[in-house]
């Protein structure tokens, strides 16, 4: 049985983003301790302004969509039970609870229209889980770490789990996961240097784990937009935020640069291909948003 170690002093993120049609975004979080859920919207043109929506949460949500226009949020209470609120096109459910007693941050995914599934850690940590991702319809891959703090694999193939698999390495953050296409995954942490490290599935066998580089005080972002390509992003020593790519066949260079002073890990989102979305909570604890839009970065703006 392989049990989920908790991670050292890595910044964790504290912005829940989702994609569920070309240009649009949710951003969702909470405040330092037991409070509301805020919500903000990008709709093409403009963004809308944070609104509460109720609740009293003690961890950073998690949001998947499954389809246009739906969204599904979930989070831990003050009874540390899982609770569920949905946007359904029209208006916002109440809260309900899903009951259980976890110990961790919740991780949702979808892999298809009316489909969720989340994962947490339990007072027992049975629940082995760190992060999640679908490549296809009824498919998943789960991440976690040990209490040996190397990296478990397990997955759903549509009709049963596999066992845990260990890939090794040795990390001091939460893992990172994303998929570029069917059968190709790529999984990232920050080792025991506070260099990350990737592992990479190419459909066949992993790549075993290599080193990025840098030098970061938070978990790792990575996100893709298109086939063959992932977008990592981390906070180095300095607060700033750093990114690095992989396109196809090599990585890009050094770590890029791209500024900001930020107290949380960033979360990095796609809505298209060649654009990206970073959120993270600068020093004065408002959502800071930065992008590319496919030639250039955007400036930090501020979103409150």
């Amino acid at each position: 049985m392989v049990k989920v170690a908790v991670t050292g002093n890595a910044l964790k993120a504290a912005v829940a983003a989702v994609c569920w049609a070309s240009n649009r975004i949710d951003i969702f979080r909470t405040g330092d301790r037991a409070s509301d859920l805020r919500h903000n919207w990008w709709d093409g043109s403009k963004w809308g302004g944070f609104e509460s929506l109720g609740g009293v949460l003690t961890s950073v949500p998690t949001v998947a969509a499954w389809g246009p226009n739906r969204l599904d949020v979930f989070a831990l209470g003050t009874d540390a039970a899982a609770w569920h609120k949905w946007w359904d096109g029209r208006s916002w459910s109440n809260w309900e609870s899903h009951g259980g007693i976890f110990t961790s941050e919740l991780d949702v995914t979808s892999w298809g229209s009316d489909r969720l599934d989340y994962f947490g850690l339990g007072t027992n940590s049975a629940s082995y889980h760190n992060c999640s991702v679908a490549w296809g319809s009824n498919r998943l891959d789960l991440f976690g770490l040990g209490t040996d703090s190397s990296c478990w694999h397990k997955w759903w193939d549509g009709s049963r789990w596999a066992g845990w698999e260990n890939l090794g390495g040795t990390f001091t953050s939460p893992l990172a996961v994303a998929s570029s296409g069917v059968n190709q995954l790529d999984v990232v942490g920050r080792g025991t240097d506070s260099a990350l490290w990737h592992n990479l599935w190419d459909g066949r066998s992993w790549s075993g784990w290599k080193s990025l580089g840098g030098i970061f005080i938070s978990e790792p972002s990575i996100v893709s937009w298109g086939p063959g390509r992932y977008d990592i992003f981390g906070v180095g020593t300095d607060g700033a935020l750093y990114h690095k790519y992989f396109n196809g066949g090599s990585w890009s260079g050094s770590w890029e640069n791209l500024g900001g002073v930020l107290i949380s890990a960033p979360t990095a989102v796609s809505w298209g291909a060649n654009r990206l979305d970073i959120f993270a909570l600068g020093t004065d604890d408002a959502v800071w948003h930065k992008w590319w839009n496919g030639s250039s970065w955007g400036g930090w703006e501020r979103l409150g």
